[in-house]
């Protein structure tokens, strides 16, 4: 395979497994535990409003629902955890991906988070990493356990691919 190509695919499959991963912890979370957790159609919900010129929301759930916002949704989470792990070989190096270890993939799983902190929070009417929401201190450490659990994900599916 193209050198080229064999990257994109393991990037892909990397970022995947890690999105995968976070969806696991989230359905976990909310049926086990009863914790509420990110409606990726808010999140289809925002990039829908892009079109519009709107990129700031007072309340994302109170904005006009977006046709085929919940579609957009999972598409931007899981090419958003692709982005991210290409992230993470752009940091770690190509290698990394043959004999990955942990730290790395640790690190840009909690770098990561300040993008829904800085950006997507505060677009949804939420405040700077969840400021404006009912209970802050409980986000913020929900949002890092996700994002360590992405970590994690990075690296077990770095681990898996790298034995195949």
């Amino acid at each position: 395979m193209n050198d080229n190509l064999e990257l994109l695919a393991t990037g892909a499959l990397i970022g995947i497994g890690g999105s995968l991963l976070i969806d696991a912890w989230s359905l976990v979370l909310r049926r086990v535990f009863g914790v509420t957790t990110l409606d990726y159609a808010m999140l289809g919900r925002w990039i829908g409003h892009f079109r519009r010129g709107q990129f700031a929301h007072k309340r994302i759930g109170a904005a006009e629902p977006v046709r085929g916002e919940q579609l957009l949704g999972w598409a931007a989470h899981y090419g958003i955890g692709i982005a991210f792990a290409f992230l993470l070989l752009a940091i770690a190096g190509r290698s990394w991906a043959e004999t990955p270890t942990i730290a790395p993939a640790l690190l840009v799983g909690f770098a990561t988070v300040l993008a829904p902190w800085l950006v997507m929070q505060p677009a949804f009417g939420a405040g700077i990493a969840g400021s404006k929401s009912a209970n802050p201190r409980a986000g913020r450490l929900r949002n890092l356990g996700t994002h360590f659990v992405y970590g994690v994900g990075l690296y077990g599916s770095a681990v898996l691919l790298s034995l195949l």
